[in-house]
């Protein structure tokens, strides 16, 4: 009897490997990657079930190795969702609360109108007014040149 392989043997596989190791390793990124190998994650288990659906229906026509593979790469494929959906339910949270606190700092500025008493801001280092020594006024064309001469001893040079 000719067995074949079931459709998702390699794929279910290869995809729960990927979602674990981009999973793994997007925890470094904060969670922001977390999508990525969460919809491989599903596609393979999704896949995964409906090889083994397959097999359940004509077990004949497939090979038993290729099942005990498909559910190997089933197992994977759920621990790569729960990993997944983990890390992203997590990096959720964390914008959400950020976002709710910025948020309620920068409205309670907007109702007060603090925003001058920020440590960053100081109104006397910004502003500086020159006032003029004198009343009067300068064009653009006058200038003063104040030369000091000096009392030369013609006496000392000879």
């Amino acid at each position: 009897m000719n067995q074949n392989k079931l459709p998702a043997d390699p794929l279910s596989l290869i995809l729960g490997i990927l979602a674990l190791v981009i999973g793994i390793a997007g925890c470094c990124c904060y969670g922001i990657t977390a999508i990525i190998p969460l919809a491989m994650a599903i596609i393979g288990l999704v896949a995964a079930n409906r090889s083994l659906r397959e097999f359940g229906e004509n077990p004949e026509a497939y090979n038993p190795q290729s099942q005990s593979n498909v559910n190997t790469a089933k197992i994977i494929n759920i621990i790569g969702v729960v990993l997944n959906g983990l890390v992203l339910l997590v990096a959720l949270g964390v914008l959400a609360i950020y976002g709710t606190l910025l948020s309620s700092a920068v409205f309670e500025g907007l109702e007060n109108g603090n925003f001058e008493d920020d440590d960053y801001y100081y109104e006397s280092e910004y502003e500086t007014t020159i006032e003029p020594e004198s009343s009067e006024t300068w064009e653009d064309d006058t200038y003063i040149i104040e030369e000091e001469v000096d009392s030369i001893n013609l006496d000392s040079i000879q």
